[in-house]
């Protein structure tokens, strides 16, 4: 099966990049549009905003710091918001979603908050405000295939106006393919055909173990990986205050003499993603390995090699 990329224009609607936002993928009837906060009032000019469709309200948590989002559908989204400027405080963007071909019914946003509030908690990645997962309404097969094949342009759009938690952390995707979409099921991996790769590696040092992936967005450290229990004085003051991060979040949990990961935690490089582990200032590339004891550094230099 053929695999292609995709076309995205992204619009500026005054010429800044912290302004208003208009995307699109070229010959797609999706329509994206991100707001901050402040200019939410601007969006009853905008005829896009009075759609039905699906939004995503961002702001940070206020007991980690870290990102949260909201998940919610409207008949009309420009009503919506204006609720929830009065009732929710946290956020201070809005990005939403609508058909520019009107086709999208209350029955078919309805089944797109549904599917998207449970792949957000899937992933992890960001905080879901959502109390609970709403129901997913019923819709006949033809419009199931079409919602998904929605589905995956909201999480194409989203990521490029800055938020990937629709993406799941150990996953590169390389290419999408939405051609023979079935009619039946309602997951992303049966409504999407993904060429993926990944490197495996390993970190093993003083009687720790940890296991990651070497991804697009960095290293991520898995699930169930081992990390010291007390710091080391050459530990950095950046990779300190990321482990307090990590620990206050919830993400690493002491366990007897040692910190457990209880969920995927993404680096931007391996050197803090070892660091964290050790508690000392170490080097990610010269001690994370493949299966074969391979150092990451080698197989950066080797993959050099190749492209020359």
């Amino acid at each position: 099966m053929a695999t292609f990329g995709e076309s995205i224009r992204i619009y500026l609607s005054d010429g800044t990049v912290t302004g208003i936002k208009f995307g699109e993928i070229v010959n797609k009837t999706i329509q994206s549009i991100s707001c901050p906060r402040l200019r939410t009032s601007e969006l009853n000019n905008y005829s896009e905003a009075k759609k039905p469709g699906v939004y995503f309200l961002f702001g940070q948590d206020e007991e980690t710091g870290d990102t949260k989002a909201y998940i919610g559908e409207a008949e009309n989204v420009y009503n919506r918001l204006q609720d929830h400027i009065a009732k929710k405080e946290f956020w201070n963007e809005v990005i939403f979603f609508v058909s520019k071909d009107e086709n999208l019914t209350k029955g078919h946003v309805r089944y797109l908050e549904s599917r998207l509030v449970e792949i957000a908690n899937s992933t992890g990645r960001y905080k879901i405000e959502n109390g609970t997962q709403p129901q997913l309404s019923p819709l006949p097969r033809p419009d199931i295939a079409a919602m998904e094949e929605f589905l995956n342009y909201i999480k194409l759009l989203i990521g490029v106006l800055g938020h990937k938690f629709l993406e799941d952390v150990t996953t590169i995707t390389k290419k999408i393919s939405i051609e023979n979409i079935p009619l039946t099921g309602a997951t992303p991996d049966s409504q999407v055909v993904l060429m993926t790769s990944s490197l495996e590696l390993f970190l093993n040092v003083n009687g720790l173990k940890a296991k990651a992936m070497q991804t697009d967005e960095g290293i991520v450290v898995l699930e169930g990986s081992e990390a010291v229990k007390d710091l080391k004085p050459s530990m950095p003051n950046g990779y300190k205050e990321l482990r307090d991060k990590l620990i206050n979040n919830g993400t690493l949990v002491l366990e007897g003499d040692k910190y457990i990961f209880k969920k995927n935690a993404i680096f931007d490089t391996a050197s803090p993603a070892a660091s964290v582990i050790v508690g000392s200032s170490i080097s990610g590339p010269q001690n994370w390995k493949n299966k074969n004891g391979k150092t990451l550094k080698a197989i950066e230099e080797e993959r050099l090699q190749i492209q020359e």
